[in-house]
This record gives structure tokens, C-alpha cells and sequence, in this order.
């Protein structure tokens, strides 16, 4: 089936992947240029954008490449700016920026580091939506979709305690909610896909022991990627979820739903 997308523009941040490999961003904006999307691809570094614009174009897809830091106000302004001037609309925000900026439980945590992952997290999505919003009003409505971890959902026992990425990844399921109850009287829906222990670049340091064990600790015991969360996100900022706004949506091989009780 192809076309879910067509004459729909769709912006997606952290769009290109930090390395080798295919991260829930470029997976998000590869398979929406497959469904017929005009994809902006928004990046810190304007290099690795413009090789997945390479590549989206090679397979006959529109793109335009923006370069710039979402967690700067002037900044999405101007991405959301820069994608109505170029395609003459917006319909579908995807805000998939993310990442710990430091580990550690609330007591070891720096407040440099406490600030920087909530704002690169939760701030630039909530910079993102109010920039794209009024776009989406001239449009006549509108998708955004926010990309955010378990860890948000449940919490992460690890040596190194990560209360910053949690509280963020949490605090984006609050927005979420917020956006589609603020704007649902103008058409404007908000989802979120709450990602699981997939592979992507982010993770690809951790090795092949490491990636067995994200497997195993799964219900369906099997490896995700970053192409099941793109194509969560195309059913999610398609018109075939036209009547769905509020949801936290779960892609994590049953991870959140099912528990292994002792025996």
C-alpha cells in the first residue's frame, strides 16, 4: 500500500542518524517520503540531513533540509517558518529529538545536566508544536507526534539512575495529552509512540551481548528497529488515524502491557 501520505508535508527534527545505521528519525522521515510526503528534514548537522535528502530524493521523494537547534526558540520559528515558505504548508510535526545529556540519580545529577535533558527532550517539542501549530491552523488541522522511551512510562533501574531522561520522556506524555485537548477544536491531533529497547546508532556501543539481552528481556523476545517506530508514526500522522488524538502508543514488543511474574 503506498500513498498514505501523499500531499501531506511533514516535518520531522532529529531526523538523521548520529551514525551507521537507521535511527527512529530517519526511518520516520524515509518511510513518509515513501508514502507520498514532502518531508522536512530538520538537523543540528546539516552534512548527515543532507545524505538522507540524498537518498530520499534518489527514490523520487520531495525534501527540503533545515539546519538548526529546536531547542532555540529563533530556531524552530524559523524550521517551521522555512517549511510553509518552501511547500506552502504544514500538516504533520514529528518531534523525535532526544537523548540524555547526563546520567544520574536526583542526587548525583548536575543542574547543567538536569536543564540540558529536559530541553532537549521536552522544551523543543513544546518549541516545535508552537511553532507548527499556527500552520497547521491555516491548513485546516494538523498531526503531531511525540516520540518518547519507556523510561518515561516506567522508570529504568540502571547503576547510573537516569532522573533527567525519565522525568523529560514523562513530562512529554503530559504535553501530549495537553496538545490534543488544547487543540482538538482545530483539527489538530497529538499522539505519542512511546519507543522499547530498539536498535538503533544511539545504542549501537553497547555491543552484541548487550543487544541479546535487550531481546530477551522482551514478551515477543525478538530485536526492534527503527523502521517499526516509522511505521508506527506514518499510521499515526496518516488520515487513516483521523479519530485518534491522546494516545500514548506503546511500541515495545509488549514490554509496558505484559509482566513476567514470578513463578
Amino acid at each position: 500500500m503506498a500513498g498514505r501520505l501523499d500531499g501531506k508535508v511533514v516535518v520531522v527534527t532529529g531526523a538523521a542518524s548520529r551514525g551507521e545505521g537507521v535511527g527512529t528519525g530517519k526511518a520516520i522521515a524515509a518511510l513518509s517520503a515513501r508514502e507520498g510526503a514532502k518531508v522536512v528534514l530538520v538537523n543540528r548537522s546539516a552534512e548527515r540531513a543532507e545524505g538522507l535528502a540524498e537518498e530520499i530524493r534518489a527514490g523520487g521523494g520531495e525534501t527540503l533540509v533545515f539546519a538548526g537547534d529546536v531547542t532555540e526558540e529563533a530556531d524552530a520559528n524559523a524550521m517551521a517558518a522555512a517549511a510553509e515558505a518552501h511547500f506552502g504548508r504544514v500538516d504533520a510535526l514529528v518531534n523525535n529529538v532526544g537523548g540524555s545529556r547526563q546520567q544520574g540519580a536526583v542526587m548525583e545529577i548536575g543542574r547543567e545536566g538536569w536543564d540540558a535533558t529536559i530541553a532537549v527532550n521536552l522544551t523543543s517539542a513544546m518549541l516545535c508544536a508552537r511553532a507548527c501549530i499556527p500552520a497547521m491552523q491555516r491548513a485546516g488541522g494538523g498531526s503531531i507526534l511525540n516520540i518518547s522511551s519507556v523510561v518515561g512510562a516506567r522508570g529504568l533501574l540502571s547503576q547510573t539512575g537516569s532522573v533527567a531522561y525519565a522525568s523529560a520522556k514523562a513530562g512529554l506524555h503530559g504535553l501530549t495529552l495537553s496538545l490534543a485537548t488544547d487543540y482538538a477544536k482545530d483539527a489538530i491531533r497529538c499522539n505519542c509512540i512511546i519507543v522499547g529497547t530498539i536498535f538503533t546508532p544511539m545504542v549501537a556501543h553497547q555491543g552484541p551481548e548487550a543487544r541479546a539481552r535487550r531481546a530477551a528481556m522482551v514478551p515477543l523476545a525478538t530485536e526492534g528497529t527503527g523502521w517499526d517506530i516509522g511505521w508506527a508514526a506514518v499510521y499515526l500522522t496518516s488520515d487513516e488515524a483521523r479519530w485518534i488524538t491522546g494516545v500514548l502508543l506503546p511500541v515495545d514488543a509488549g514490554l509496558l502491557a505484559i509482566r513476567d511474574w514470578p513463578r
